[in-house]
């Protein structure tokens, strides 16, 4: 038996995420992937991964693993799944790992990030991948809001309904907030006001990256103070924290082992 492991990028526009769902006909990257799998190697595998983005998120480094008895090789797997995948998934390796290796939770830190766009027009090439809010936001207030996410905290007031996570308490090692004026794509420069927010922690609750980048856009807007980031944590409750931002703006970024 093997314990074959994916490196996967994928464009979530199209996919209600990661995770399969009861309902039927639902497209996700996972079923998706685990029926091309059964193509190849003639085997039902159920695919691990180390992160279950919601429905529109994006990955630029997601990590699965399935069991699995084929003798294919590294180089065949990749290139069948490749030939077989819609073109906005892709399979950039293919790797075995020891037979205890789980990408979840083995997984050291998970790094995402989410991009804004505070121009007035925005590219039509970019529009799927920010979220575009039309005003200007004050950078310096929402990094100085940051610096109290980072470290050990209970995450309640960032947890989206639905999640099933038993430990509410996430460590995060750094967050950063970048400004851009331009965004380079296929050699063209897409000129604009652009944010980007990135964010590494030991795991995350559900829509816990959309919901605090939705209460940075609170305090960059000048209705919250960088202060008050504290106290929306000691709250422990939802209601206290900003809107949950859309999906198109986040990327699963890399995942470090």
């Amino acid at each position: 038996m093997r314990n074959v492991a994916l490196t996967i990028q994928y464009d979530g526009t199209n996919y209600n995420g990661w995770q399969i769902q009861s309902k039927q006909n639902v497209p996700t990257i996972q079923g998706i992937l685990q029926q091309t799998i059964q193509k190849i190697t003639g085997e039902s595998v159920k695919l691990t991964a180390a992160g279950r983005t919601d429905a529109g998120v994006h990955a630029i480094n997601q990590i699965a693993a399935f069991f699995t008895s084929t003798k294919l090789t590294h180089d065949i797997i990749q290139n069948a799944l490749n030939a077989n995948l819609p073109y906005d998934i892709r399979i950039l390796n293919v790797c075995d790992k020891d037979i205890g290796f789980n990408p979840r939770f083995d997984a050291k830190s998970k790094i995402y990030s989410y991009f804004i766009s505070t121009s007035k027009i925005i590219s039509p090439f970019l529009y799927r991948y920010t979220w575009n809010i039309r005003y200007k936001l004050d950078i310096e207030k929402m990094t100085n809001s940051i610096r109290f996410l980072v470290g050990t905290h209970d995450f309640s007031s960032f947890r989206g309904s639905g999640c099933d996570a038993k430990n509410v308490a996430k460590t995060i090692f750094s967050a950063k907030i970048e400004k851009f004026d331009s965004i380079d794509f296929m050699t063209f420069s897409m000129r604009g006001d652009f944010v980007k927010f990135s964010i590494e922690a030991d795991s995350f609750l559900r829509h816990m990256v959309r919901n605090i980048v939705g209460t940075l856009v609170e305090i960059g807007r000048g209705r919250w103070s960088a202060e008050n980031v504290k106290s929306i944590l000691l709250a422990k409750n939802r209601m206290a924290a900003g809107q949950t931002a859309p999906a198109r703006g986040l990327f699963l970024e890399k995942i470090n082992y």
